[in-house]
């Protein structure tokens, strides 16, 4: 196969929309995707390879980014800049909660003196886009862009809540259900129960299924119409309060929180 037929049968070329598909973007977001937390810095070689181009393909669009800012090189290898964080932001700031619902988590972890953040569903993660530490519970270290998967997380849960029963399906069928501990839901129909509580109730608690000792409760954010667009959480330590004690304390600040931020994004809207 030769390096033209590679990049034509390219993953990310696969169902693009007729005319309306530019294959030179797409396949700048490829290579800028190939650099992650396990390759920070890639030879031309290792960019092709990683995102399905040829070595000239990849050549082009690398010394574009260079002189864009997005990407320099040292020697051999090349790395992402800070620059490519405006990229990130920039969808950050055009969301409609963004700048309503910081100082909001800020004053709920004030009065619950837990963990709060704020994310959205992408694909089957949720991608934290907000969030206020105070005590560090998780081993994972979480910031502004982590990903996590959505089936075992509170955020997550209240997320796949607002699918309909065949988007959820897609969704779960896409999902790796592996268990995290002891306590994960594996399991698509108990999941899909589980999901259903959420919907109904309109709130979602996970009790040390994502890490042991992590205990996450999480509401939604909603648009004007009432669309859920993200979803706000709460996260303790088991050791300090099991699951009923977190719904009995922290359950009704973190509803009217989100709430506030929902009559906020409305207002705005």
């Amino acid at each position: 196969m030769n390096s033209a037929q590679v990049e034509t049968d390219s993953p990310d070329t696969a169902g693009r929309p007729g005319d309306a598909y530019v294959q030179s973007f797409a396949r700048g977001l490829a290579v800028i995707r190939s650099f992650d937390a396990t390759r920070p810095a890639q030879t031309l070689t290792e960019v092709a390879a990683a995102s399905g181009l040829s070595r000239a393909g990849a050549r082009r669009i690398l010394l574009t980014l260079q002189a864009l800012g997005y990407v320099e090189a040292d020697g051999r290898y090349f790395t992402l800049t800070a620059k490519i964080l405006d990229l990130g932001f920039a969808y950050l700031t055009s969301m409609p909660f963004w700048n309503l619902a910081e100082p909001v988590m800020e004053e709920l972890v004030g009065q619950v003196h837990e963990s709060c953040s704020a994310a959205v569903l992408n694909g089957t993660e949720i991608v934290y886009v907000l969030r206020v530490p105070t005590h560090k519970i998780i081993t994972i270290n979480l910031s502004i862009g982590s990903r996590l998967p959505a089936f075992c997380t509170s955020m997550g849960r209240v997320l796949l809540s607002a699918l309909d029963e065949d988007q959820l399906d897609a969704r779960l069928d896409a999902t790796a259900l592996e268990a995290r501990t002891p306590h994960t839901i594996t399991d698509k129909t108990a999941l899909k129960q589980a999901i259903a509580v959420v919907r109904r109730q309109g709130w979602a608690i996970v009790d040390q299924e994502l890490e042991e000792g992590l205990i996450s409760m999480s509401a939604p954010i909603r648009d004007r119409q009432g669309r859920i667009i993200a979803a706000m959480n709460i996260s303790g330590n088991a050791q300090r309060k099991n699951a009923k004690q977190m719904v009995k304390a922290f359950l009704d600040p973190l509803l009217e929180a989100a709430q506030r931020v929902s009559a906020m994004v409305a207002r705005r809207g």
